[in-house]
């Protein structure tokens, strides 16, 4: 039981920090649109440790998607694309933490300029690939890894469990 409301409470933590990260980055009209650069997408490195983030980044982008407006397709696959990515960084951060931020940045890269082009109608289709890619590369590499880092040094005090 104790175990289960850990996770619970860590999801939980992980969620509340992904959608106040979105709504700051909202703010500066970063996080949504062809071009984006969601910091929260950072978070995503905390899948390596817990299994917490998965749930966590999951929850945290519908929660963002819905407060931030996007259209229900979005919303829907938007979030299907945090989750896969979020399970890949499960999978292959446990191998490498370089490789850890790969499964985020693809699925985004994969989904979202498909999102912004047939539900937004934003235009040429590349482009949004193109920007999507490099505001994934920059939440998950110069984002992500200093947290990876920060998380993997104090990985004790924190009590992750993998």
């Amino acid at each position: 039981m104790r175990r289960k409301t850990l996770l619970l409470a860590r999801a939980a933590i992980i969620a509340a920090l992904y959608v106040v990260l979105t709504y700051i980055t909202n703010a500066f009209g970063l996080a949504s649109g062809v071009i984006q650069v969601r910091i929260s997408e950072a978070l995503s490195m905390l899948c390596v440790f817990t299994p917490a983030g998965i749930y966590g980044v999951t929850i945290g982008c519908l929660i963002s998607n819905l407060i931030t407006g996007c259209a229900p397709l979005d919303v829907i696959f938007g979030t299907l694309a945090t989750l896969i990515g979020a399970i890949g960084t499960r999978i292959l951060g446990r191998k490498s933490k370089f490789l850890a931020p790969l499964p985020t940045i693809i699925s985004n890269t994969i989904i979202i300029p498909i999102i912004l082009y047939y539900v937004y109608g934003f235009t040429p289709f590349w482009f949004g690939v193109v920007t999507v890619f490099i505001g994934e590369a920059i939440s998950c590499y110069v984002f992500g890894l200093p947290l990876y880092a920060i998380v993997e040094r104090n990985k004790k005090v924190l009590k992750l469990d993998s």
